[in-house]
């Protein structure tokens, strides 16, 4: 239902944008859709939620596809793109709690109460928090999700993504919007990416008038960040990005899966460039698999340069030893 509702949302601005288009959606089901009684970070495959809709991209049954952006990797297969980044909903975690911890917050929460969550990342930051209480995996859809808390007493909350909530129409549900302090959140999270085929020109115009620059800069030092980390879902990468007067402010943390260990820094970079008409071979150049030809191509590189650094920062105080042994352990 979600998904339905993201492509809509998207089909609905290109309808305003191009009223003479007919936009035919096509619905699909995903591997990660499919398996349901495993953790994410267990299937150990990077396209969980792309992949049978990238085929069929390839296979020009489709000349769109829309995804959550935290779900897409770093790095696209061949051939592939992101031509748009839609502005951003709200990027934080939420907690939805039973409707018996009504008016709680996690902190009031009964000691050894069980939270929900299919996230490694999420875990790790709220286990060094609150370790009175109890995290465990929750797998599904939102409705699922909410279904099992509603219905049944083995969550005590659950912590789902307020965007996802919000677009669902559910915001009367968030009992708790976690701030970064509580709990950074992952990488394009709140955004929407639409996929296309990287040589359709046509496509990829059309769709590039829904890029949100600040909401591009912001996921491209994200993603940046992420991909010189290697990070995925199988390990606990967390972020927070501000853009202010010019200014890029990116928060990048690494976490052991009990959250005993971890790494933040923030660092900054100034994104106040023009836009210059770079025509050209560069014109279409991709950066951590999004093509943004209508965003100034140096604001584009200081973007993705900080993110490269500042995980470089965090590689060289020790990133990749947590990262490992996360990994490790999850795999095991």
């Amino acid at each position: 239902q979600l998904a339905r509702i993201q492509t809509d949302s998207v089909v609905e601005m290109l309808r305003e944008l191009y009223p003479d288009l007919h936009f035919e959606i096509v619905a699909m089901s995903t591997t990660g859709d499919k398996i349901l009684d495993t953790a994410l970070s267990k299937i150990g495959e990077k396209s969980l939620f792309t992949k049978e809709l990238e085929n069929a991209l390839e296979r020009n049954e489709v000349d769109l596809v829309v995804h959550s952006l935290k779900d897409l990797p770093t790095s696209l297969p061949p051939g592939f793109t992101i031509g748009a980044v839609c502005k951003r909903e709200n990027p934080l975690d939420a907690v939805v709690f039973h409707p018996k911890n009504c008016g709680k917050t996690l902190s009031l929460l009964p000691e050894k109460s069980v939270i929900g969550t299919s996230s490694l990342r999420r875990a790790a930051q709220l286990k060094k928090k609150f370790p009175q209480l109890e995290f465990r995996d929750i797998r599904g859809n939102l409705n699922t999700r909410l279904k099992k808390l509603d219905e049944k007493e083995d969550f005590g909350a659950i912590i789902l993504a307020a965007a996802g909530l919000k677009r669902m129409g559910w915001e009367n549900r968030i009992g708790q919007l976690l701030s970064p302090e509580d709990c950074l959140y992952a990488v394009g999270q709140g955004a929407l990416a639409v996929e296309v085929r990287a040589k359709d020109q046509e496509i990829l115009n059309m769709v590039s008038a829904l890029h949100d620059a600040d909401t591009v800069l912001r996921c491209i030092a994200e993603r940046a960040f992420m991909k010189r980390l290697e990070g995925g879902c199988s390990v606990p990468v967390a972020v927070n990005t501000m853009l202010k007067d010019g200014q890029l402010y990116l928060t990048g943390a690494v976490y052991s899966l009990d959250g005993s260990d971890s790494l933040k820094e923030t660092m900054q970079t100034s994104v106040n460039y023009p836009q210059q008409n770079e025509d050209g071979p560069n014109d279409d150049v991709q950066r951590v698999g999004i093509t943004a030809k209508n965003i100034p191509g140096q604001a584009q590189e200081a973007a993705e340069n900080l993110g490269v650094e500042l995980a470089s920062l965090l590689l060289s105080k020790g990133a990749k030893h947590i990262l490992s042994v996360a990994r490790q352990l999850n795999d095991a």
